[in-house]
């Protein structure tokens, strides 16, 4: 059966405001047809779908007390030390705990670190709290927090993060409720480093048995896994802090947003992960009297990356000339509803850190034009000046649309864009081994929060599988300043060092920024009190409770 695909006639040529193409693609992902059909009538086809699965089939409630929420993906490791996908990383931080954490204004608070010192700049002493326990009822002790920092240097596992940590030189526990971290410099970023969406402490002893079996301290228990079916968590009962409200939960996956809107609908679901639905879906299942729908400002970032040792996109003009010719506002509108706010940096804009006042790309295609042809690449007699790859998931509508969109956009000034669509874990492995032209993700989970992104996206020794320049970007002075930002404790200094780098960066263009997109969440009536934060995380697990 070949998959329809709804994609408006603005995205096709210029003028038109309010029909839309359904593109009929084949399970290869090759474009075949073409057909029309009103854009009006496409919320109420998918009311119309939904409204006769909910009275065909509403047997498959959860099991009382199980709360359910469909994610797009499965986590692809739960040792907090070793995933870095943004599933990996939201369910990890449900099991384990950091040694400090962010607040929702991203300063930094206290949590199994009670309080901690800086004798000089090289030295952090942590205060432990007492009364902390493992899952398995072992306690939480500084050996623990000292054996989770030694894996990363003594080979326990291998990580990308392990570059996080390179300037720790040494950890010591002199007694069961103190951390002394020595380093070899200065580094402002570390305490970021220890926190929630970086950090989560593992019993002392533990390797890579625990990616089957993730043993932490934090308000919920791992149960199980089944890749590409579901996670399900219970809740710690002997949580230090506040335990959860709900006993159960189970993630389940489901890699097609429809489906998902199917489940909330017919009450198999009581919720579906944050930005896990297409605007048009969200829009359509306002009306239906059991949902409710929360929307919050978010910081995750969405992101067009390129490889830079590609021999075409290597040239800083192709990338321009691609930036150029990106309309991005029509596409946040039409494809996320308008949910979010156009990005011009990594940093968020509340952050102290962000300088908005870099060089800017408004939509020019006779500017991308000019720049193609000083660079050398002509129209051919098709009108096709070179051909790209743009590799994609195919967990989100937004995730397949977004690269129809760019095709027809970039087809515009000369540059034929083949889509490849992947499961996630195929596509991350390809990005992590630098097996790409063009890609497209989001920077979540409180990444794209602290400067410390600069060194962890963009610094020359921080190529895979070390850490996460994946387009392989290198510039000396980038080096120097975020070396810079990283040795002083003076916030005004990194400010300035941040500031250069964000316009250097703009300049080069490792990524063109598209847009910091909103947390929307939908949710059944069934339950309440789900505090959504900007980093768009799991932590509203942890407050959410059962409506009476």
């Amino acid at each position: 059966m070949p998959e329809f695909i709804r994609v408006p006639k603005w995205i096709l040529r210029a003028g038109a405001q309010n029909d839309s193409k359904l593109i009929t693609r084949l399970p290869d992902h090759r474009i075949t047809r073409f057909s029309t059909q009103p854009r009006a009538a496409a919320p109420h086809v998918l009311l119309l779908v939904l409204a006769c699965v909910s009275m065909v089939s509403c047997s498959a409630k959860p099991k009382p007390g199980t709360l359910v929420m469909d994610i797009e993906s499965s986590p692809v490791n739960l040792d907090p030390r070793v995933g870095t996908d943004s599933q990996s990383e939201r369910i990890a931080d449900l099991i384990f705990d950091p040694l400090v954490r962010k607040d929702d204004h991203f300063n930094l608070m206290p949590w199994v670190a009670t309080s901690w010192d800086l004798p000089d700049p090289r030295t952090y002493i942590f205060h432990l709290r007492k009364g902390i326990v493992f899952h398995d009822g072992r306690p939480l002790t500084a050996r623990d927090v000292k054996w989770t920092l030694d894996s990363y240097k003594n080979g326990t596992v291998v990580s990308i993060r392990a570059a996080t940590y390179r300037h720790v030189i040494k950890v010591d526990a002199p007694d069961d409720y103190t951390v002394v971290i020595h380093l070899d410099e200065p580094d402002s970023t570390l305490l970021w480093n220890l926190s929630d969406g970086a950090f989560g402490i593992v019993p002392y002893g533990s390797g890579k048995e625990l990616t089957v079996n993730p043993i932490g301290s934090g308000p919920f228990r791992f149960v199980s896994v089944e890749q590409d079916n579901n996670v399900i968590l219970e809740r710690n009962e002997h949580y230090w802090a506040k335990p959860p409200n709900v006993a159960r939960v189970r993630m389940n996956v489901v890699p097609d947003a429809t489906t998902r809107a199917l489940e909330l609908r017919k009450g198999s679901a009581d919720l579906v992960a944050t930005n896990a639905l297409g605007a048009d879906m969200v829009n359509t299942l306002q009306r239906d009297s059991h949902l409710k729908i929360q929307r919050e400002p978010g910081t995750g970032l969405v992101y067009l990356a390129f490889n830079l040792r590609d021999p075409i996109l290597k040239d800083v003009r192709v990338r321009e000339a691609i930036a150029y010719a990106i309309d991005r506002q029509p596409i946040l509108n039409y494809l996320f509803g308008g949910y979010g706010r156009m990005a011009d940096s990594v940093l968020p804009p509340e952050h102290w850190a962000y300088n908005g006042d870099v060089q800017h790309y408004p939509y020019s295609p006779e500017k991308a034009n000019e720049l193609l042809d000083q660079a050398g690449y002509r129209r051919g007699k098709d009108g096709i000046r070179f051909h790209l790859t743009f590799k994609t998931s195919n967990t989100e509508e937004s995730s397949r649309l977004l690269p129809v969109v760019l095709q027809q956009q970039l087809r515009k000034v000369g540059i034929a864009l083949e889509i490849r669509t992947f499961e996630f874990a195929t596509l991350y492995s390809d990005i992590l081994r630098g097996a790409f032209q063009l890609y497209s993700l989001r920077w979540v989970g409180g990444s794209n929060q602290d400067p410390d992104i600069f060194a962890y996206a963009f610094d020359s020794s921080s190529f895979p599988p070390k850490r996460a320049n994946r387009g392989y970007y290198s510039n000396p002075r980038v080096d120097a300043l975020i070396a810079e930002g990283r040795q002083t404790l003076d916030r005004a200094e990194r400010k300035r060092d941040y500031g250069e780098i964000q316009t250097i960066l703009a300049r080069d263009l490792p990524y063109i920024d598209f847009w910091y997109m909103d947390n929307v969440m939908v949710h059944t009536t069934r339950i309440r009190d789900l505090d959504l934060n900007p980093s768009g995380d799991y932590d509203f697990l942890t407050t959410v409770e059962w409506a009476k």
